[in-house]
Order: C-alpha cells, then sequence, then structure tokens
C-alpha cells in the first residue's frame, strides 16, 4: 500500500476532489495548510503590500493499493495543474499494514 501525500492550491480543491472520487477514491483526509514556496512576488491593493510568500494550501492524505498509486497520482497531476508557479508537490510513502476498526480487515481490504 502507499501513502499519496498532495499540497494543492486550494482553488483547485473541488476540481481534485471531484476527479479522485470519478476513478474510485471514495476516502481521503484533508486539511488547510499554510506553507512558504519559491513565490517571492508580492502584491500591492490600494497603496498597501501584501506578501505572497505564505501560501494558503490544502493537504490531502490518501492510501491506496500498490496497484492504484500511478493512476491516482496521474489523476492528482491532471486536475491540480495549472501551469502556473504554485501548483504544489506530491509526496509517496509505503504504508506497512492498514486496519479497518470495525471489521477488523486488514491489509488492502481495509482499503474498500
Amino acid at each position: 500500500m502507499k501513502k499519496i501525500e498532495a499540497i494543492i492550491r486550494k482553488s483547485e480543491f473541488d476540481k481534485t476532489k471531484a476527479a479522485l472520487h470519478s476513478i474510485g477514491v471514495t476516502f481521503f483526509s484533508y486539511w488547510d495548510v499554510t506553507g512558504v514556496g519559491n513565490e517571492k512576488v508580492g502584491h500591492v491593493y490600494r497603496g498597501v503590500s501584501y506578501s505572497t510568500a505564505d501560501i494558503q494550501r490544502r493537504y490531502l492524505s490518501i492510501v491506496v493499493t500498490d496497484s492504484f498509486m500511478d493512476k491516482t497520482i496521474e489523476t492528482l497531476m491532471d486536475a491540480a495543474y495549472t501551469g502556473s508557479v504554485g501548483d504544489g508537490k506530491i509526496f509517496v510513502s509505503t504504508i506497512d499494514e492498514a486496519y479497518r476498526i470495525r471489521t477488523k480487515e486488514k491489509g488492502s481490504e481495509s482499503l474498500k
């Protein structure tokens, strides 16, 4: 099993969520995060300069079977893409085991 963690633009979240559901990813966790990225441009609004160094993003955590990893990553990359600096990052790590508390299932069966 693989854990896929993605940091994406908040504005792309609804489209990304719908794309994940369309391929069969029915459960994942997400939360709002603030990060510091490579974007160095500030904005001026009514004469006041605002820093864009602190970037608001959405963090997704998804656990999938090994065989479903590539499809999930491809979907994330397509749905969250805008072509601009700050589109986000995806990280993949290995999950040794997973359990469903209610049914006591373990392994890939616990992900269904």
